[in-house]
């Protein structure tokens, strides 16, 4: 199997710092391009990558191809590599946030195995939540390959594609949401005498503690809250607290007013 990268950005060098240090290729079998030199030139040197000279050269040497440029480029680039993808038939991977599968069609010539992927942030620790989805070209085998590469960032999942706006707010805007509260709690802490780092140490981990009991042990949230709350202790009059201040409605509000946003865009 053979992977090319059309952009060596923050998304593209953190799938392929993922793909090459899981050892899913071999390093000499990643192809990347990208048209400012200095970003393509410190992925060959940090990741021992191949080098290419233009998004033809990609298409040409690669079974899959993972566009991660900016979604205003990809217009640009699916007519300079159209016909080479027609000869190819390698896999197309957009990461471009809001350019659908038809659109990606539009801009062609041609039927191709066409493939969306949106990633998050936490890409960039191995630690994305992902989702994809595909046309009908793609077959089962090549699904499977998507799941590996994009698995050696975090875990991914095959969704609907009308559910993409959804994933959007629920995994892209999220983090930000998330280091708010992380960054709340670390606050709190220096309010109360604590140093900002130890307090900001104590509240990541605490959050991603919370986050892998949620996921690994089968317990629903509200259970481990209680879990955690003893009768007239401290935990639960913090929650209470935060039920009182409007802590969920703030959430859901948030998550809300990102949907309508991305509706509008």
């Amino acid at each position: 199997m053979t992977i090319g990268f059309i952009g060596c950005g923050n998304m593209g060098t953190a799938i392929i710092n993922g793909i090459t240090k899981a050892g899913i290729v071999e390093s000499s079998r990643v192809f990347a391009f990208d048209p400012y030199a200095p970003s393509i030139d410190k992925a060959v040197k940090d990741y021992g990558i191949t080098k290419c000279g233009s998004a033809k050269e990609i298409v040409m040497n690669s079974d899959f191809v993972v566009l991660a440029v900016k979604p205003n480029q990809i217009a640009s680039v699916l007519e300079e590599i159209n016909f080479e993808l027609e000869k190819q038939d390698a896999v197309l991977i957009s990461i471009a946030a809001g350019k659908t599968l038809e659109f990606i069609r539009d801009n062609l010539t041609h039927d191709s195995k066409l493939v969306r992927v949106m990633p998050n942030i936490n890409a960039k620790v191995a630690a994305a939540c992902s989702a994809y989805c595909t046309n009908s070209l793609v077959s089962e085998e090549e699904k499977k390959a998507i799941e590996t590469i994009f698995g050696a960032v975090g875990t991914i999942i095959e969704l609907p594609e009308s559910s993409f706006s959804l994933f959007g707010v629920l995994a892209g805007c999220s983090p930000a949401f998330v280091y708010m509260f992380i960054d709340a709690l670390a606050r709190a802490g220096v309010k109360n005498g604590m140093k900002k780092d130890t307090a900001l140490k104590i509240a990541a981990q605490s959050v991603l503690g919370s986050a892998k009991m949620i996921l690994e042990s089968d317990t629903h949230p509200f259970e481990l809250i209680d879990q955690v709350c003893s009768p007239g202790g401290t935990t639960i009059e913090g929650v209470t607290s935060l039920q009182a201040d409007g802590f969920e409605a703030a959430v859901h509000n948030a998550v809300d007013k990102a949907v309508d946003k991305d509706s509008k865009l």
